[in-house]
């Protein structure tokens, strides 16, 4: 089974945003963390327990997202994906852990340039609160993931640009926490 790939986006706007967009220049897991995303390869959902634990994550749930499972079938689910293609930050952490299927995750680097996450079964990706980013499946469209929360599940995504966005208190806290001195 792959591990996930780090690499920077190819930002070919011409392909659709479901495509690996691998620019073919590695990005690797210091650099990653230089950002405040943390990223573990776990086997075993004991190990994500333990994770879980250290890092006080109280709840979680399972999404299932293709076209089969989404309400509304395959077009719904091309809609639901544009959406979350658009870049945005949430007030509390989005942790991820992949039981099947893959997916991509983009955050932006200290340049703000784009560096794509692919997740495969195993993979646990955490990004901060505050920190832009965007999703989507990769051509498979398929994703199975259970989805954990330091409190109680809250999925509100604020667009980049937005006023709420720009003056989020977890914004400028990220910002802060990454800021080279």
């Amino acid at each position: 089974m792959p591990h996930a790939e780090f690499y920077y986006h190819d930002n070919d706007q011409s392909v659709a945003f479901t495509e690996d967009h691998n620019s073919g220049i590695p990005v690797t897991e210091e650099e990653l963390s230089s950002i405040g995303v943390f990223y573990r390869h776990l086997d075993t959902l004991e190990e994500v327990d333990q994770v879980a634990t250290e890092r006080s994550y109280k709840n979680r749930d399972q999404i299932e997202l293709s076209p089969v499972t989404f309400p509304g079938g395959a077009d719904a689910l091309d809609k639901k994906l544009e959406t979350f293609y658009e870049e945005h930050l949430h007030e509390d952490e989005e942790i991820r852990y992949i039981l099947a299927g893959e997916g991509f995750f983009d955050v932006r680097d200290h340049q703000d340039r784009w560096i794509r996450t692919k997740l495969y079964p195993g993979d646990l990706l955490v990004l901060p609160a505050g920190c832009y980013h965007r999703f989507t499946l990769t051509g498979k469209k398929y994703v199975k993931a259970l989805r954990l929360f330091k409190d109680e599940p809250k999925w509100v995504a604020l667009n980049r640009g937005s006023q709420e966005a720009e003056s989020s208190s977890s914004r400028g806290e990220y910002v802060n926490s990454i800021s080279v001195n």
